[in-house]
């Protein structure tokens, strides 16, 4: 077990995504139980008008982290540097506490608006890890990477878990734990959901994500968000905490969305498990800075 019990985390106990459908319900409702929320910075980014008004007034009032979707961090074609500092200048404005991103790619000349499994290869290793640092750079500080679903592999020559890893340890930078995306994968491609859990780098963890799936087979699950999270997610979220003490962890939900009181409960079952496991009492507000 890695003891994280003095490590401070850039966000607090509990948290639940904001989307524009919900937001008018959400500003209405107690939102007290949450320690923070996520966003995608591109559903934001040069937004204006009314729903930009909402926004700045629930990142006044509220912690935040940034979940992004587009930046393509395994992607052929060169980095997207001024969309970096795009993402740069957000986080600023927002004080948002965190930018994480999907260790993915979803682009060549243009978007395919899919997650995109990496190869797992050395030299995949080394050119993501690079553009990375690169990322981090531009932001001034660590972002985390999350574990991804995916559903075939091309010219493997690592595992998932040597691959995750390696890319980890040499970018220097932090892990979105995703632990739907654990168990998705583990039935996807047939391997020990919580054997692969305790061989991540616990004390790389930034915060979590919880979600709902789909089964589509008895052998095929595909990752969706749309749907409650079922027991055996619950109980690999559980089997996190003993591992690696309790770390802050989001429900995602992006479609089929039940009403907000609805999902504020689920919210719960999260800050239950963290109360049963002793969550941290101490963190800081600021995100891990960069050091030359």
């Amino acid at each position: 077990m890695i003891d994280n019990s003095n490590k401070t985390f850039p966000v607090q106990d509990a948290g639940l995504g904001l989307r524009r459908e919900i937001m008018d319900e959400m500003m209405q409702a107690d939102l007290s139980s949450l320690g923070f929320m996520e966003v995608a910075p591109e559903n934001w980014l040069g937004m204006g008008g009314a729903y930009a008004k909402k926004f700045r007034q629930m990142t006044e009032q509220h912690d935040f982290v940034a979940h992004g979707l587009s930046l393509s961090i395994g992607g052929p074609t060169k980095l997207d540097t001024d969309f970096v500092k795009d993402i740069a200048r957000f986080i600023k404005h927002h004080d948002i506490k965190c930018y994480s991103e999907h260790l993915s790619y979803c682009s060549d000349d243009g978007h395919m608006y899919d997650l995109m499994p990496i190869p797992f290869t050395e030299e995949a290793v080394h050119y993501v890890a690079k553009r990375i640092r690169q990322v981090q750079d531009i932001i001034g500080q660590r972002m985390a990477i999350e574990n991804v679903s995916y559903y075939a592999t091309v010219g493997q020559e690592l595992s998932e878990i040597e691959f995750i890893n390696a890319v980890i340890s040499e970018a220097d930078c932090e892990l979105l734990l995703d632990v739907n995306n654990i168990y998705v994968n583990s039935v996807n491609h047939s391997y020990d959901a919580t054997a692969f859990l305790k061989q991540l780098p616990g004390q790389r963890i930034a915060y979590g994500h919880i979600a709902g799936h789909y089964n589509e087979a008895d052998d095929l699950i595909v990752d969706t968000h749309g749907a409650d999270v079922i027991d055996s997610v619950w109980h690999l979220l559980e089997a996190a905490y003993k591992e690696f003490g309790v770390f802050p962890t989001l429900l995602e939900r992006d479609f089929n969305i039940p009403p907000v009181a609805q999902l504020l409960d689920e919210v719960g079952q999260i800050s239950a498990l963290q109360n049963k496991y002793s969550a941290p009492t101490s963190a800081t507000n600021q995100p891990a800075k960069i050091h030359a």
